[in-house]
């Protein structure tokens, strides 16, 4: 069957201009002579209106132009349609693209979704709600609150609104339980991950993986701030090993352990974050792997 590609673009994500981007799209595809479109994105993330194009027109493949929120939506609207996924990273992190090795240049990242195989990818939910990348409880989550509300965008706005957030963050009280071991703590920040980043190659679980069912669980405890710095460092650099969630010690300044599935009771409602995008928070959270749940171009 000859590939059909779909594109889905978000004009606003990142920043980077993207007055070219729709020619660079335009001008490849042609290039290797696929057949194709050109869809923009929907804030609303409901992708459902394009059901009938895929299945009349036979699609076979959906290439998302924009950052994790937008990857998030559309693949969860539309991973049940026997098509394949492809990244073209224009956001603010791009973790999951990076997780996966699509570089954030558009040309090289159009080769890989034209040349790339595609792997079966892992996904999570979240009391039902759909995840790619990472959810976030407590610092980064406020982060990325003040992230989604400042007037500009980018790397330097996202520093700037990490070290704000820093000198300001105070711990927030959660008791985390799986089929193993119940853990009470105090922390300043939880990430649930299924890629190894936050975004921008920022690593905060270096040992995660898109395809091994599992769920990578970093807790930063109560300590002060320059202890938090100092096991940041360990953590991102990768000489923290992962833990047996069993005998994980409650008192240790950074646990990091995998499961298939935890709950995490947020006793004082701490702010949350779905792959980027600051949502409401809510107290108690059921974590479950969805295993092989869409196919990714690497």
């Amino acid at each position: 069957m000859q590939r059909k590609l779909l594109f889905i673009v978000n004009p606003i994500s990142g920043t980077r201009n993207k007055k070219n981007l729709r020619e660079i799209i335009e001008q490849e595809t042609r290039k290797i002579g696929f057949p194709f479109s050109i869809y923009p994105s929907v804030s609303n993330g409901d992708y459902s209106f394009l059901y009938p194009v895929i299945k009349d027109e036979r699609f076979t493949d959906v290439i998302i132009a924009g950052g994790d929120g937008t990857i998030n939506q559309a693949v969860n609207s539309l991973r049940k349609q026997n098509v394949q996924f492809g990244i073209i990273p224009c956001g603010s992190g791009n973790g999951l693209a990076f997780s996966a090795g699509i570089p954030k240049d558009p040309v090289k990242a159009l080769q890989i979704a034209f040349n790339g195989k595609s792997k079966l990818t892992d996904g999570f939910t979240i009391n039902k709600r759909f995840a790619c990348m990472l959810v976030g409880l407590g610092f980064d989550a406020q982060v990325a609150h003040d992230f989604a509300d400042a007037p500009k965008r980018g790397l330097t706005t996202y520093v700037k609104k990490t070290l704000q957030n820093f000198f300001t963050s105070t711990a927030y009280s959660f008791v985390i339980n799986t089929a193993e071991k119940e853990i009470k703590t105090e922390a300043f920040f939880i990430s649930v991950a299924n890629s190894n980043q936050f975004g921008n190659n920022f690593t905060i679980a270096p040992k995660a993986s898109l395809t091994d069912g599992l769920l990578d669980v970093v807790i930063m405890t109560k300590q002060n701030k320059l202890s938090v710095l100092f096991q940041t460092l360990k953590q991102i650099s990768g000489f923290n090993k992962v833990q047996r969630v069993d005998i994980v010690d409650e008192r240790s300044s950074l646990i990091y352990f995998q499961t298939e599935s935890l709950h995490i009771t947020n006793l004082d409602e701490a702010p949350m974050h779905i792959d980027g995008d600051p949502v409401e928070t809510v107290k108690e959270l059921e974590f479950k792997v969805k295993h092989d749940c869409f196919r990714l171009l690497q």
